[in-house]
């Protein structure tokens, strides 16, 4: 049955001007962004075929322009549009700190660093660096791979916040299995990188790994 014949109030538009955004699921949410389905297939049924074969959200959203135009219905326009939804909504939430002390505003940053860093097939390690009153100057991915002593380079690190005059920094880094535990590698580097950056007058605020949901904060955790 296409959309148009739904009872009204279960129409995903509909239902988004009714009951706001938050009140769709995952499916209808991206039906909206489709706007028609295939044949015999609704907008939501190609959804929720798609958020299957890739997985979810996640994969879909990380998904190379390749495999993004293998799926049902889709292609490079869609692709290009999808990418440019997403850009948008990381700027929207960088812009919603870029004038705060992200000490005031600890889920704003998390939801920043979350939009960056989630997707990714792999480890990612980066760093917010602050001025002197905990605003954001700049992000910046500085590794990748594995996160231990032989990938993350302190001195690199170092050099960054010379870079950017930062009085702060906090870390994040991913893990693309979901788990959002810190090992005993992150904690050891953690600690390296505080050490280098004492020397230069640069505070280490936090480290958050990024899983699926919240991630852990290594300052919540007592960790710094």
């Amino acid at each position: 049955m296409p959309i148009s014949d739904w009872p009204e109030q279960e129409r995903p538009r509909e239902k988004l001007i009714d009951r706001s955004a938050g009140a769709l699921n995952d499916a209808e949410l991206l039906a909206i962004f489709l706007r028609t389905g295939v044949k015999g297939r609704s907008a939501v049924d190609l959804a929720r075929d798609l958020l299957a074969d890739f997985g979810g959200l996640v994969g879909l959203l990380s998904a190379s322009q390749a495999e993004f135009c293998r799926g049902k219905g889709l292609g490079v326009a869609k692709y290009v549009q999808l990418q440019a939804a997403l850009e948008l909504s990381r700027r929207y939430l960088r812009a919603e700190i870029a004038e705060r002390d992200v000490l005031t505003s600890p889920e704003a940053v998390r939801n920043y660093l979350k939009s960056r860093l989630r997707a990714h097939p792999h480890e990612v390690f980066a760093c917010l660096f602050l001025d002197n009153r905990h605003r954001i100057i700049e992000y910046r991915e500085l590794f990748r791979g594995t996160i231990d002593g032989a990938s993350v380079h302190p001195r690199e690190v170092v050099r960054e916040a010379m870079r950017w005059n930062a009085a702060a920094v906090i870390f994040a880094h991913n893990h693309p299995s979901g788990v959002a535990e810190p090992s005993q590698a992150d904690l050891r580097i953690t600690q390296r990188l505080q050490d280098a950056l004492a020397l230069v007058d640069v505070r280490v605020l936090d480290h958050i790994v990024i899983g699926e949901g919240d991630g852990t904060s290594f300052a919540e955790r007592g960790l710094l």
